[in-house]
């Protein structure tokens, strides 16, 4: 019904598809008449009321005949033919529906349409007689906001109500009853409203009787499901008491909750049984109870409870309950326990009310066991029985002794049931539905009990007993029935407790929750909930009372129901096994059998051979479409018959006995019956080349073999499962393996074959078959099954059975053999047993058989012939891989028998397959011993080198097979290579070699690909030669002295570890990264435990030939990490190391040179306990050579250390400015000839000794040198930085390490492409490792990367373009740490900050780090000249390829500028001007700190200065630095608007070039501050041109001043820092320039500012 198109392709006539044939229900021997009126257009569906019907038509429309009385025309009310229903045109409608005297139709799109009468509300319209036209009833959500509607699948009408299922399958019902399902007392309800109860369930599907509802739930997973609760809800009182009596006990679960109600003589004639679910609020909301009272007349009258006298909560049930006493008398008790759970309360419910027993026990009659039913018990589909069989049945044999013949019995209200019992006592009480493990009262022991109960059930005025527990549930195994009188009690409390003990091994047969299935094909795990009125039995709840809320049909549990059907007055389930249980009225014989009684659930006896695919029932018979022999299926019609022309008596209707055959071979295939009150209808196909008939044959087939493999799992697998001593744990766990997967095969068949008879129902498109569109499904559940049950063959499954199981055996022989139809008598039980469990694969040739033929209905050429084709070739190919994998096992099976014991435990594993072996002594080791035995044997997994006693497995993953040639003098040889071994192989002829290297490479490839165990299908993976050399696998190392007992998982070539792997040590070591010839090579990281201080010592980075080599980082289980260069496992070039954290005994860093471990050449060590830092030279671990040392209590030192002291010359400042310069012993520890001078400049010279800061003798003389004013005397100002380490010898390390990385030896010395190359290289790698880290790149770095790996090319002429190309790729490098460039300027900020902050934030180290900025600029230079070897060397000037843009005049001179005299900055190749604005931003922080430190003192006194002068408004300030008065502005224009200055104006004039000048301080480098300064300039020069009107020139007389006010009035807080930084960093060439005229203005002001406060 899905496709509105049918394929064009298909060959067969669709003309003879869906044929109507019409019986008039009473006459079994009528043949059918066809629909009068009625064209040849295919029928989908019909539906049939009592006296009307509505055909679908397979384009989706709708046509209505019979007598239709809310027409509006009279021609139309009993129409000749079918009429079109107009209303629907052009609406595709997939399902229609008929009630007694209304129809329903739904579209495509989800919407119902009701037409038809309509007293009763039940076309969903108010206060109107009849509907005329197919109306759209709107249903929506109110608890969706915003109001959606809701899109219905299927609708089911009664006599007077209407249900509908919606997409999110819930239930909405409209009309008039209870049968509504809904908690209301107002009829009719015309505004569909939502079955409360059953929301949240999944609804698969509804049927309506004349009064009644059904609905197929699908069971809630196991999960979902609560325990019954001990306590009452409410008053918290246990709801299952026991009673120890002298003799007996007496178990009761007959709570009266005292908050409950009790409900009056008058209201308990006939109640329902209310249930309210947990999921609803509607019963507290209300607060009012509905109990449906039936009273003489029949007619529904609602009695309302008030809230006054009601307590309920939401989870409350209120059950009517009989309590029945030994006299059985009859009391009333109304009892609310409160379960958290709808199933449990219906649970509750069920076992509440039993029959009496009193004429069992008056008669003596002995309970006589019942008679085993056809089918079997499956327990509830979603939770393993857990209540296992042998306690169940010795707890059951022991209740029957205690009870004795006579049932002298203390009967409390409602005893429990057996299975009350043992759910109270079971290992788990949270289980819902297991079957119980007892049959009730047998049927034949209580005839006379019956007949009595039945008067009693018609009887009006008296109370309705339950009848519930007369019927037949089955214990678990399936092999013992029991019966007993259906209360119990005298059971011995101790044998109950032993009971509750006892605990066997239980094995799980339900299947488990297997969504890809579920969601594709019908559920299987059901249940069947039916609510409205239940006069004539036909709820199925065992007693005839209404109820208003739906109940589930416990009895159904587990029975796979797949679909439900409704009659007027008995309901039918069909079940997944082809059975039918049918309830209700039998007065005509419609259930199909004559079992007594009929308000439970029975078995339909139909045709005992052949299975029910398909049912109808109508208003007094039933119909049933049975699978036959040759696969047409047959109409058997049970129910009313009407009399023959004969009879006298018209009016006495009789009924069929049993189930009669219709002669319906001649009309076709019928694919669909619809059943009304007086006529029946089946829609039938011709069969036309065969293709209905192939279509019925798979789907017969597949139901016949669901029932056989249901048989094998209950009667033959269930049964040994619970056997004991089944032998070895691995033995048990293997058999339990094959039973779960053999499980999950049966459902998926159960499930597959409902699906197919849903599709016979449609309209039978080939390409919608499952077995086509998701054949994986069964591709697979068959593989998995055939491998579990070959593992349980391979290890000698079926023989280690046939002990403990052979009385089992014995006993069911016969059933054996008709199970695995073997007809030889002289079969072994085994053999029968192994044919038996490897029937399932049979299956796969019919399917492939069936699709062959489907295909043979269509062109070759079509779609259809192809898919049906290769999918038949796909099942034909698994059966035969499984038949072989069948063969191998038993090949192997064989191999196992013959070998050596000891070494066979070892191993044989169950997945393990022999695949050859040379004990015909086809194969031998080279250069072995003479008397040496060596037998190869090649599995599956593994090659094994068996010896004498011993034996060595070799995995095939890691196993490298190939042929020598001749000329390496082994004739034959083969050449073996693992891990750790190689071996060459000698085999006795050509033919034995090719053999052997051909099966060796089979099972290394399957080995490796481990899909062994699937064909390959279609034809996408051919068979490779040879398996890959290199390949993933896991090996686990044992002779190799470095790698003993390691695991490796990673990829290999030719036996070595090779690519990215994993290696870990027994002792906890763990490399993973990258391996080359079985050494780690490339990026890895590297973990050792240490065992002392319980942590690891962690490595990351880069190794070469199994040691570490290049950049990582190392962190110390200590603590101390270390960053950088590594060689030879070792410490080796640049590196930081940081030892201990902030609080820690002894924190410190050190940054700098390594030489094998030791620290050697220049480095930097701050130890942060001491408060000191160290720069200078080192070797061996200690400072040795030129350093300087600064503390934070500012003292200053430089000079000699020697073995980490100061030793020899040195100079020492302190923070007062007194200097020391002299000879040092120790640290601090003045020693030998020297001079100290003060800060005043006194001096002393002589001889010192002592420590610094704590008294030093002095042998000397004193010098005051401004005594004398000759300055030849003066000291000379002491130039510090001479006994430093010079700044070309810092960081040698880092810059070497760059050029290595360009490939250079030493600086300078390599080819410029093969640096090129390198830089290449790098940045891929790089970039690889990346993607593998968890820091994703962003976008705009991957550009960036992707831009650098391009090489930039220069031909021609070196020009300013070229210049700036260079700059930009200069930038871009920098900015990356992949780029070798980038890297090495990344290492140099971190040392520069790691120098100069914190305790290296000293004035003192000023002019060392500006050194230091100037050093690494000239060595970056040499390397990016390196690269770029047409740049110009340092100075050197680019001709201009454009002409100079129109001359500027000069700012001072007025002359026109020319070239020679102020070259113009950017065209002089400098490379400061290169690279500092890649460099400075990254060390301003520091360096500019240094600079407001050095210049601190002067800084105060300028800032006090600015202040002080800053207080003065414009004009006087402009007066006071003596600006001309004609440069002075006179008005100024704010926001647009022109203002005079008045005299208190203030930081109005020239604010322009105010606001420019300030931006200095947001600048770096010396030539943006430059430009800064030039742009002030102009913007003085703007303003006072606007106020002059007229062209002038500046002299540095008129300038100076005004310049002086804007830098006043700039307030730059740091402006000598400033000063001296553009002084030290600025490029030589600009100083006589004209920015450099303007940069001394600025520097003039400065020292001005300073002077001013002197005036």
């Amino acid at each position: 019904m899905d496709s509105k198109k049918r394929s064009s392709t298909e060959a067969e006539g669709s003309k003879e598809r869906g044929l109507v044939h019409v019986w008039q229900a009473g006459s079994c021997s009528v043949t059918p008449e066809r629909l009068p009126g009625w064209g040849g257009k295919t029928v989908l569906q019909a539906a049939l009321g009592v006296k009307h019907g509505v055909l679908l038509t397979e384009d989706g429309v709708v046509y209505s005949f019979g007598t239709l009385p809310w027409r509006r025309e009279s021609a139309e009310i009993c129409p000749s033919s079918p009429i079109l229903e107009n209303a629907l045109v052009g609406q595709y409608v997939v399902t229609v529906a008929a009630g007694s005297f209304h129809s329903g139709a739904v579209t495509e799109s989800g919407v119902a349409y009701m037409w038809g009468e309509n007293s009763a509300g039940q076309c969903a319209v108010a206060n109107q007689q009849y509907v005329p036209e197919p109306n759209p009833v709107s249903i929506s959500d109110s608890e969706t906001s915003p109001l959606l509607a809701v899109r219905i699948l299927q609708l089911a009408c009664g006599e007077e109500h209407t249900l509908a299922l919606s997409i999110s399958r819930e239930i909405w019902s409209w009309g008039t009853g209870c049968q509504l399902g809904l908690i209301t007392t107002t009829f009719p309800v015309t505004k569909p409203q939502k079955v409360e109860h059953l929301a949240g369930r999944v609804v698969l599907q509804v049927a309506c009787g004349a009064f009644h509802s059904l609905a197929l739930v699908q069971c809630l997973p196991s999960q979902d499901l609560k325990p019954v609760p001990e306590r009452c809800n409410q008053c918290s009182q246990l709801l299952i008491t026991m009673t120890d009596k002298e003799d007996h006990v007496i178990i009761s679960d007959s709570h009266c909750c005292p908050l409950g109600v009790t409900l009056s003589e008058s209201q308990a004639e006939n109640q329902a049984n209310t249930a309210i679910s947990p999921s609803t609020d509607t019963l507290d909301s209300q607060g009012k109870v509905f109990q449906n009272t039936l009273t003489e007349n029949d007619s529904p009258v609602a009695t309302k409870l008030n809230a006054g006298n009601v307590q309920t909560t939401s989870s409350d049930a209120i059950s009517s309950q009989q309590g029945i006493v030994g006299t059985a008398e009859m009391a009333s008790a109304g009892n609310m326990p409160s379960y958290p759970d709808t199933q449990a309360v219906n649970e509750h419910v069920q076992t509440l009310s039993h029959p009496s027993g009193r004429e069992n026990s008056e008669d003596g009659e002995k309970p006589v066991p019942s008679q085993p039913l056809i089918e079997e018990a499956i327990p509830n589909l979603h939770s393993p029985p857990t209540t296992n069989t042998s306690a169940l049945n010795s707890l059951v044999v022991s209740c029957a002794s205690a009870v004795g013949v006579r049932v002298a019995a203390t009967y409390e209200a409602g005893a429990l049931s057996l299975k009350k019992v043992m759910n109270f006592y079971s290992t788990a009480p949270c289980e819902p539905g297991a079957q119980a493990g007892s049959s009730s009262i047998g049927p034949e022991g209580l005839k006379d009990s019956r007949e009595e109960q039945v008067k009693q059930e018609s009887m009006q005025g008296k109370k309705s007993s339950s009848l519930v527990d007369i019927r037949e549930e089955e214990s678990e195994g399936g092999s013992r029935r029991l019966s007993l009188p259906g209360l119990l009690s005298q059971v011995s409390p101790r044998l109950l407790r032993k009971a509750a003990r006892v605990k066997t091994r239980t094995v799980v047969l339900t299947p488990t929750y297997s969504g890809e299935a579920d969601a594709l094909l019908p559920s299987l795990r059901t249940e069947v909930w039916t609510w409205g009125k239940g006069k004539e039995g036909q709820l199925g709840h065992g007693d005839v009372l209404p109820r208003l809320q739906p109940l589930c049909v416990k009895c159904l549990d587990g029975k796979e129901v797949i679909h439900l059907e409704a009659g007027g007055y008995h309901s039918l389930a069909l079940t997944a096994k082809s059975q039918v249980y049918s309830w209700g009225s039998n007065a005509f014989g419609q259930l199909g059998h004559s079992d007594f009684p009929t308000t439970v659930p029975r078995l339909a006896k139909v045709n005992s051979e052949n299975g029910i695919w398909s049912i109808a029932a109508g208003q007094d018979y039933s119909l049933f479409l049975v699978d036959t022999e040759d696969f047409q299926p047959g109409l058997y019609y049970s129910g009313r018959l009407d009399p023959t022309e004969g009879d006298n008596l018209p009016e006495n209707h009789s009924g069929t006995k049993t189930p009669v055959l219709l002669s319906c071979s001649k009309l076709g295939y019928i694919s669909r019956v619809t059943a009304g009150k007086d006529s029946y209808l089946a829609l039938v196909d011709k069969n036309i080349m065969g293709y209905i008939a192939s279509l019925h044959e798979l789907a017969t087939t597949e139901r016949r073999f669901y029932s056989k493999l249901s048989d094998i799992k209950s009667q033959i697998l269930r049964p040994l499962l619970s056997l004991e001593n089944l032998g070895t744990a691995s033995t048990v766990q293997l058999l339990q393996d094959v039973a779960s997967r053999f499980s999950k095969l049966c459902y998926l068949i159960g499930q597959h074959g409902a699906s197919l008879s849903s599709f016979l129902h449609g309209i039978k498109e080939a390409r919608s078959l499952v077995i086509l569109k998701h054949a994986s499904l069964f591709l697979d559940s068959y593989t998995e099954y055939c491998t579990s049950i070959t593992n349980f063959l391979v290890m000698g499954g079926f023989q280690l059975l046939a002990k403990p199981a052979i009385d089992f055996l014995n006993k069911s022989q016969e059933l054996l053999q008709d199970l695995s139809e073997v007809t030889d008598e002289n079969t072994q039980l085994v053999e029968i047993l192994n044919t038996l469990f490897f029937l399932p694969t049979r299956r796969l040739h019919n399917y492939a058989k069936v699709l062959l033929k489907l295909a043979t209905c269509f062109e070759v050429t079509s779609p259809e012939y192809q898919k049906l084709q290769d999918s038949s070739s796909c099942y034909e190919s698994l059966a035969l891989h499984l038949g072989r994998k069948r063969k191998e096992a038993e090949y192997t099976l064989g191999f196992w028998k013959t070998f050596p014991g000891k070494m066979t435990d070892s191993l044989r594993k169950p997945e393990r397959r022999l695949l050859c072996e040379s004990s015909n002594r086809a194969l031998s080791l080279q250069h072995a011993g003479r008397f040496s035995v060596n037998w190869f044997i090649l599995f599956n997994d593994a090659l094994v080198h068996a010896q004498f006693s011993t034996h060595h497995v070799f995995p095939l993953a890691t196993l490298w097979a190939e042929p020598l040639s001749e000329e390496a003098g082994a004739v034959n040889g083969l050449k073996i290579t693992t891990p750790e071994e190689q071996f060459t192989l000698i085999s006795s002829t050509p033919q034995e070699k090719t053999k052997w290297l051909r099966a060796i490479s089979q099972a290394v490839d399957q080995a490796l690909r481990g899909t062994s165990d699937l064909p390959p299908y279609g034809s996408g993976s051919i068979q490779r030669q040879e398996p890959p050399i290199s390949r993933s696998a896991k090996y686990t190392f044992y002779k190799d002295p470095r790698l003993k007992d390691a695991a490796y998982d990673g990829r290999w070539y030719s036996g070595k570890p090779h690519g990215r792997g994993v290696l870990k040590w027994p002792d906890g070591r763990m490399y993973s990264g990258m391996f080359r010839n079985g050494l780690e090579d490339g990026y890895g990281e590297y973990r050792i435990p240490n065992k002392a201080l319980n942590k690891e010592d962690h490595y990351v980075g880069h190794w070469k030939e199994g040691k570490m080599c290049g950049q990582g980082v190392y962190s110390y289980a200590s603590g101390e990490v270390f960053e950088g260069s590594f060689q030879d496992n070792m410490r080796h070039g640049h590196g930081l190391l940081r030892s201990g954290k902030l609080t820690s005994s002894s924190p410190s860093m050190f940054i700098g040179q390594w030489v094998m471990d030791k620290k050697a050449g220049y480095g930097v060590f701050d130890d942060i306990t001491r408060g000191e830092k160290y720069m200078g030279m080192w070797q061996d671990d200690v400072c040795q050579g030129n350093g300087v040392v600064v503390t934070q209590f500012g003292l200053y030192y430089e000079g000699n250390f020697h073995l980490n002291k100061m030793m020899g010359n040195g100079v020492l400042l302190s923070e007062d400015d007194t200097i020391y310069e002299g000879e040092f012993s120790d640290d601090w520890t003045l020693n030998g000839k020297g001079t100290l001078t003060m800060p005043n400049g006194d001096y002393i010279e002589g001889y010192f000794s002592g420590e610094w800061g704590s008294g030093i003798k002095i042998t000397g003389t004193y010098f005051k040198p401004s005594l004398y004013e000759s300055d030849k005397d003066k000291p000379k100002v002491l130039k510090l930085g001479n006994l430093a380490v010079p700044a070309d010898e810092k960081w040698k390390a880092v810059f070497d390490e760059c050029w290595h990385q360009l490939g250079c030896e030493s600086a300078g010395q390599g080819e410029v492409c093969k640096a090129w190359d390198n830089i290449a290289v790098a940045l891929t790698t790089n970039r690889r490792q990346h993607r593998d880290s968890p820091e994703i790149l962003s976008r705009s770095q991957t550009q960036t990367l992707e831009s650098l790996e391009f090489i930039p090319q220069h031909v021609g002429a070196f020009s300013v373009e070229k210049y700036d190309d260079i700059r930009k790729y200069l930038i871009k490098a920098c900015d990356t740490p992949l780029h070798p460039l980038g890297r090495l300027v990344e290492t140099l900020v971190a040392v520069y900050r790691m120098t100069y902050v914190g305790v290296g934030a000293n004035r003192r180290l000023l002019q060392e780090a500006v050194k230091e900025i100037k050093s690494y600029l000239k060595r970056i230079f040499q390397l990016v000249r390196f690269l770029f070897p047409e740049l110009p060397e340092e100075g050197s000037t680019i001709p201009l390829s454009a002409p100079l843009p129109t001359e500027r005049k000069s700012f001072c001179t007025g002359k026109s500028d020319s070239r020679s005299e102020s070259p113009e900055p950017g065209y002089v190749v400098t490379s400061s001007g290169l690279l500092l604005p890649v460099l400075l931003p990254r060390l301003y922080p520091p360096l500019f700190m240094l600079y407001a430190l050095d210049n601190d003192r002067e800084e105060d006194i300028y800032w006090e200065c600015v202040l002080r002068l800053n207080k003065q408004p414009d004009i006087a300030l402009l007066g006071f630095l003596g600006v001309q008065r004609k440069f002075w502005p006179v008005t100024l224009s704010i926001l647009g608007e022109s203002k005079k200055v008045l005299p208190t104006t203030k930081d109005a004039c020239f604010a322009s070039a105010v606001e420019c000048l300030q931006q200095i301080s947001t600048t770096f480098t010396p030539s943006d501050k430059l430009k800064v300064i030039q742009q002030t300039f102009e913007e003085i020069s703007q303003s006072v041109l606007a106020s002059l009107q007229q062209d002038f020139l500046w002299s540095m007389d008129d300038l100076f001043p005004v310049f002086l006010y804007v830098v006043l009035r700039a307030r730059i807080r740091n402006l000598g820092s400033e000063v001296h930084l553009i002084e030290d960093l600025m490029d030589p060439y600009l100083q006589h320039g004209e920015q450099g005229i303007m940069f001394t203005t600025l520097k003039a002001c400065y020292y001005q500012i300073q002077r001013e406060k002197l005036n």
